[in-house]
């Protein structure tokens, strides 16, 4: 989608037509992201740019088109050009950060901790079934 939105209509108030355009916007993204997914692909991501015309466009999120017309509507703009293009997206794996404290233990620490698992298991048990 590569369009220029008018801000401003003779038939409709100017909040109307904002939400007219961001209602078409949402609804492209929705078309988009139903479409089948080639084999190897996760899930379709947008390359999304917006600005006052194609020139002073500026990348934005997909998430962040609704405030960036917000903004542009209210500096006073009479139009704005929004441009979508979906493309196939590939997840790729977080790197995991270490859990702090979860350093390797000692033999003669990890044997204290096994005492005291069977130590608690022990309490923990009703007494007719302690032997």
């Amino acid at each position: 989608m590569k369009k220029t939105f008018a801000l401003q209509s003779s038939a409709k108030d100017q909040p109307r037509v904002i939400e007219a355009i961001k209602s078409d916007v949402r609804k492209y993204v929705k078309r988009e992201r139903r479409k089948k997914l080639p084999e190897g692909v996760d899930f379709w991501d947008f390359d999304c740019k917006v600005g006052s015309d194609k020139n002073e466009s500026a990348t934005k999120h997909v998430e962040e088109i609704t405030g960036a017309i917000d903004a542009i509507a209210l500096a006073g703009g009479t139009e704005v050009y929004v441009e979508i293009l979906s493309k196939p997206g590939r997840r790729t794996k977080k790197p995991v950060a270490p859990v702090p404290g979860s350093e390797a233990l000692s033999p003669e620490n990890q044997a204290n901790v096994e005492i005291a698992s069977e130590a608690e298991a022990a309490t923990i048990l009703p007494a007719d079934t302690a032997e």
